[in-house]
């Protein structure tokens, strides 16, 4: 049956307005999202077979190449992508991690986290700070298993450079979702720190972000 061919009274959209949204499970408020269906499921049968196989923690993983395999609908994959953008966003602003300035690791971590908890491969960022320790933007720099090749000085500290930063802050993510640091990310993090002392600009700290927790290497 089509959404259109339900009693409108009963449609997701219809009860959405009348009761609110904590009246509807989760494949009504999916289908509210995703509009329609397609020629063989209408949107709520759609949307209770996606959260059958992934649930919405599992699905916010999946890359929009992957929800478009699944949906066979480029359309609907990039609304669902931007969903779980939008919340990382909000949780960004509701954890208060996305300060103007940077008070300690807990700051760093509540900014990134987010963004890095459920990567399945290694972001490496860096971080740029005004002499108020004020952030003045973030930087990607590698993405993939870190070493000396991907992560370089040089690119590390371009950008630092070339937007007059007087300190930064080193901030990669663990896949594993353990945090603590590994020989090669002490070894990478000596390198930066000694680079930063050539080029005068402090590498303040290096946290690696974990599923539920953070590591601080200077801590």
């Amino acid at each position: 049956m089509r959404i259109k061919d339900m009693p409108w009274f009963n449609r997701p959209g219809a009860r959405l307005k009348k009761k609110g949204a904590s009246y509807l499970n989760d494949a009504e408020l999916l289908a509210i999202i995703l509009e329609r269906g397609n020629k063989k499921e209408n949107a709520i049968d759609l949307s209770n077979r996606l959260l059958k196989k992934y649930n919405f923690n599992k699905l916010t993983e999946l890359s929009l190449t992957e929800l478009k395999k699944e949906l066979n609908d480029e359309v609907k994959a990039m609304k669902i992508y931007a969903m779980f953008e939008i919340f990382r966003k909000t949780n960004r602003l509701q954890r208060k991690g996305f300060k103007p300035t940077i008070e300690c690791a807990k700051d760093v971590y509540n900014y990134f986290v987010d963004e890095l908890k459920d990567k399945k491969k290694e972001y490496f960022y860096v971080l740029l700070l005004d002499s108020k320790n004020r952030i003045i933007k973030e930087e990607l720099i590698s993405i993939g298993t870190l070493n000396s090749s991907l992560v370089h000085p040089r690119e590390v500290f371009k950008e630092a450079i070339k937007n007059s930063a007087n300190a930064i802050i080193l901030v990669h993510n663990h896949p594993s979702g353990d945090c603590e640091a590994s020989d090669k990310d002490y070894e990478i993090n000596n390198k930066l720190k000694e680079t930063g002392k050539l080029v005068d600009i402090k590498v303040l700290d290096h946290i690696i972000i974990g599923k539920e927790n953070f590591f601080s290497l200077k801590s």
